[in-house]
């Protein structure tokens, strides 16, 4: 089972590449990993799609909470998302099958960003299914490249903001948890 976990990290060298190796050390094998600066310079957000059983997510987790230049890490499993890849892909075109390609590039909500004499580089972003199948239909006219992003992903009715990830939660709060618990 493919799970999403988001983390906000400090926007440093060597993050990465030190969560990188963290993960391979204990043998856990990332599906798709992107990273891009936060709406606060100072940090970016890492989302990870990570293949295993609850146990695997939880250990995945548990590790990615122990780094210094970690914030916070969120497990999108429970909640309500808004999840996208993108992908640029080359296709091979002549002036036979163009209109075919320009027509599936509609019906997908794609779009072409550049043209050359033989071929075709399409933009398309959406959730990894819908990727897939464009990519299986474009087969047939000869991709020539591709290339993807690893997915992203928001909750769509609360958020990891970096505001929030850095307030520790006030007494009032810890008491609502305690209670409610």
């Amino acid at each position: 089972m493919k799970h999403v976990l988001s983390a906000i990290v400090m926007n440093q060298p060597g993050v990465l590449a030190h969560i990188a190796g963290m993960l391979a050390s204990r043998a856990f094998n990332i599906d798709s990993l992107a990273v891009g600066e936060t709406e606060n310079s100072q940090f970016s957000r890492m989302t990870f799609v990570v293949a295993g059983d609850q146990k695997t997510l939880e250990q995945v987790r548990k590790q990615l909470e122990k780094i210094v230049t970690v914030v916070k890490v969120v497990d999108y499993q429970q909640q309500d998302i808004v999840e996208r890849d993108l992908m640029l892909m080359k296709v091979s075109a002549t002036s036979a099958n163009r209109s075919a390609i320009r027509e599936l590039v509609e019906i997908f909500r794609a779009r072409i960003v550049d043209v050359d004499t033989g071929h075709v580089m399409i933009e398309i972003s959406g959730q990894e299914s819908k990727l897939s199948a464009f990519v299986d239909l474009m087969r047939d006219f000869g991709i020539l490249e591709l290339v993807r992003t690893g997915r992203i992903a928001l909750a769509r009715h609360s958020s990891l903001s970096v505001d929030q990830a850095l307030t520790p939660p006030t007494p009032y709060e810890n008491i609502e948890s305690t209670v409610a618990g």
